[in-house]
């Protein structure tokens, strides 16, 4: 598969069959890579042009070894960057926890080029600093307990710093679908939270799925989720 050149630094991408559809855009949660949705490729797939990547410090995207590398604002080029490539304006845009929040913060910056909205086991971050400040000390344990690249990714990535993204909800105006695993027990208020922020969302909680719902039950995962795109144009 191909990697984008991205001012020194590979980015890996799948770029999916185009079928005349718009496509959909899912990025990965922290830790993992694009595999992690091949339990759902199939079946989305066969509907829709689905266009996987690699988020900086994973998988077969490229570690540099230098922090300044690594940051949200970064890896929202890198998702604009993928999606330039594949030759996609707008896409629907989807995650699952690093990922969903990665989406939410893409269509804050780049709102015209999201079609709809997938959160997957996410949340939309937190307006009160205490509560961001202990996220971020839970960030910095993991980054201690991590190999380099991916502790590189999660303090320039992961870590917040203001509320922009959970304070956008309210104004998202295209179709968003909130799907959270009935186990996933931190991810259940901010499930909530978000379906009651975004005008119009869609909830669906999968039984018997932790947090990483498309594994734990890609049938009912695959089932939720080609319901919403078959809404879409």
């Amino acid at each position: 598969m191909p990697v984008l050149d991205r001012d020194g630094v590979g980015v890996w991408y799948d770029p999916g069959t185009p079928n005349g559809r718009t496509p959909v855009l899912l990025t990965h949660g922290f830790g993992a890579s694009a595999d992690m949705w091949a339990p759902n490729l199939p079946a989305l797939g066969a509907e829709r042009q689905v266009i996987t990547w690699d988020i900086r410090g994973h998988g077969r995207s490229g570690a540099p070894d230098d922090q300044t590398r690594y940051s949200e604002a970064l890896s929202l080029d890198d998702m604009a960057a993928v999606l330039d490539v594949c030759g996609a304006e707008r896409a629907v845009v989807g995650g699952l926890s690093l990922g969903g929040y990665l989406s939410l913060a893409f269509h804050r910056r780049h709102p015209g080029r999201v079609a709809a909205l997938m959160l997957f086991d996410t949340g939309p971050g937190y307006r009160r600093d205490d509560a961001r400040e202990e996220w971020n000390r839970r960030v910095e344990r993991t980054a201690a307990e991590s190999p380099p690249g991916l502790a590189l990714a999660a303090r320039g990535i992961m870590a917040q710093h203001g509320p922009d993204v959970i304070d956008s909800l309210p104004a998202i105006a295209v179709p968003t679908l909130v799907l959270v695993g009935a186990n996933d027990r931190p991810f259940l208020v901010p499930a909530d939270y978000m379906a009651g922020k975004i005008p119009g969302a869609v909830k669906v909680v999968v039984r018997g799925a932790g947090h990483v719902a498309n594994a734990d039950r890609p049938r009912e995962f695959d089932r939720a989720v080609l319901d919403f795109l078959r809404r879409l144009p």
